[in-house]
């Protein structure tokens, strides 16, 4: 069979509007490695976030990986080693938590292994990423002393139309520093320069020996468009946002409609 590995986003593709994975959909997913193929799943979503799809998938049984941060780390699961990690430059942090606190209502967070870190005050849109990741929100009181670690990733969670009028200030600023963009109308992501999805899946496929043209990428949001164009087959899910569907090669169903399984079906049956 050409493909023999699928990534998967998380939220909108791999789950459902409950955040689960169905039985049907699981099932094949761990047929599909029973027969050699990889699982990869992608997400914007810290580890910690990830890890319990992945178990679920039995990716450590079956030497899956995880792309947490958008691909800034990348976790082999049949032993967690990290194989790529890229951080945000440590002098970055503070200019950008200060632009923040200028928009009222806006939030910025990070994360640790174990908790959210919020820099500014929480929000709605904290409190849903916090609730998708199943994490605790930590405040915190001088945000940029308290990243006194490895940082992969910020998110700024707030109303949409202020993110519309922050980012492209931001863009231009640390243009050539770091990847700013939203993967939901929602969140603004704040990452390393150059990691994207498409970016970490070059680095994950040279590492095994094998090409974009043998993987399929599915997906639905923003952060989903490097994957897809990159991908062999580059798969938007039914209720993904019109750009991708626009940039994709094929359209399966939505994610409560086991798109992902409808993909399988087609493509990575033996």
């Amino acid at each position: 069979m050409k493909y023999q590995v699928i990534v998967l986003d998380l939220d909108g593709t791999l789950t459902n509007s409950k955040k689960e994975i169905t039985p049907p959909t699981r099932d094949a997913l761990i047929e599909i490695q029973q027969n050699g193929k990889k699982v990869v799943l992608a997400s914007g979503r810290p580890i910690n976030g990830v890890a319990p799809l992945a178990e679920e998938l039995y990716l450590k049984e079956y030497g899956g990986f995880m792309l947490s941060f958008n691909g800034a780390r990348i976790t082999r699961c049949s032993d967690n080693a990290i194989i790529y990690n890229k951080v945000i430059p440590q002098e970055a942090i503070r200019p950008i938590y200060e632009a923040v606190k200028e928009y009222p209502g806006l939030d910025l967070i990070s994360y640790t292994d174990k908790v959210i870190l919020s820099g500014i005050k929480s929000n709605e849109y904290t409190e849903k990423e916090a609730a998708i990741n199943s994490m605790e929100i930590c405040p915190v009181e001088d945000f940029p002393a308290a990243l006194d670690f490895p940082v992969n990733k910020m998110l700024i969670p707030g109303e949409p139309s202020i993110l519309e009028d922050l980012m492209p200030k931001l863009q231009k600023q640390y243009h050539g520093l770091l990847n700013i963009y939203r993967s939901e109308p929602f969140f603004l992501e704040i990452m390393p320069q150059n990691i994207d999805k498409a970016h970490s899946l070059q680095k994950l496929l040279n590492s095994i020996g094998l090409t974009a043209d043998s993987m399929i990428c599915c997906g639905d949001g923003f952060n989903d468009l490097s994957m897809i164009e990159y991908a062999g087959l580059g798969v938007a899910m039914g209720n993904a946002q019109p750009v991708v569907k626009e940039s994709a090669d094929f359209i399966t169903k939505s994610n409560d409609e086991d798109g992902i399984l409808h993909v399988v079906n087609l493509y990575m049956r033996d």
